[in-house]
């Protein structure tokens, strides 16, 4: 669904990411963790060409990306949903009409059709029916997070890019968004590229795992990475969150 090969990405004169490579494989959920600053979610915008990378070759689902013309990068565009941090919705629209931009923007549908699909994708994620008239400012954090993951999925797409999906939420809705993810991708069939710092999540949600450290992945399972002897691994997976968290699902799959 996505490979990287040979990447390297500057920004700022600070190099981030340097002959970097990734496969997403289709149908699975992969986690990217790292370092505050390391360059976590500047590879999720270099992916969807947000951001030019200095080398490399980014192909998504099967198409070179930085080889593609506007329209036909557009049309692929249409393929991939992104799910920004706190939703990032256009705060003079309502959640519906936030919903409805990219139906608008790549589709020729009538006014009454738009207003069905919106309201069917906010209650795909979770929402009640009077959200939809409601405007961001309006809406918890957790509800600006799921309308914002009803815009993501507005076109019906094959893959979903998440960047830092429960940060800011209570652990009580950050558990309810990861089963919501974990459901999507089952029900949908969804591929999902997520960024994330929640080892909650990575261990809920995530077949696989990609550390990104000395400007390069580090990847495979949970228990592939608990044995790699790389320090940040070991202080991040073996740390006191890393262990309550893994003793928690320990506990789940005992009870």
């Amino acid at each position: 669904m996505v490979r990287v090969r040979g990447l390297t990405t500057r920004l700022g004169g600070r190099v981030l990411h340097e002959n970097l490579d990734v496969e997403l494989r289709h149908g699975e959920v992969l986690g990217v963790v790292g370092g505050s600053g390391s360059g976590k979610s500047v590879l999720l915008r270099t992916i969807i060409g947000l951001i030019a990378p200095e080398a490399g070759s980014i192909e998504v689902l099967g198409e070179d990306i930085r080889a593609l013309d506007d329209v036909r990068l557009r049309a692929l565009e249409s393929r991939w949903g992104v799910l920004f941090q706190d939703g990032a919705l256009f705060s003079s629209l309502t959640a519906a009409q936030n919903v409805a931009v990219p139906l608008r923007e790549q589709l020729a549908l009538r006014p009454p059709l738009l207003d069905e699909i919106s309201l069917l994708k906010l209650s795909l994620v979770g929402l009640p029916g009077d959200t939809a008239a409601k405007f961001p400012s309006e809406l918890s954090g957790g509800m600006r997070k799921r309308a914002g993951l009803a815009r993501a999925l507005a076109l019906d797409p094959q893959l979903l890019f998440l960047d830092e999906p429960t940060a800011g939420l209570d652990p009580i809705a950050a558990g309810a968004f990861d089963t919501l993810i974990r459901d999507l991708r089952l029900s949908l069939g969804l591929t999902v590229f997520m960024v994330t710092h929640d080892l909650d999540s990575l261990i809920a949600i995530c077949d696989r795992i990609a550390v990104l450290v000395d400007k390069r992945l580090i990847i495979g399972t949970m228990a592939e990475l608990l044995r790699n002897p790389h320090p940040w691994i070991q202080a991040y997976f073996r740390g006191p969150r890393g262990r309550a968290a893994l003793a928690g699902k320990n506990g789940q799959a005992g009870s």
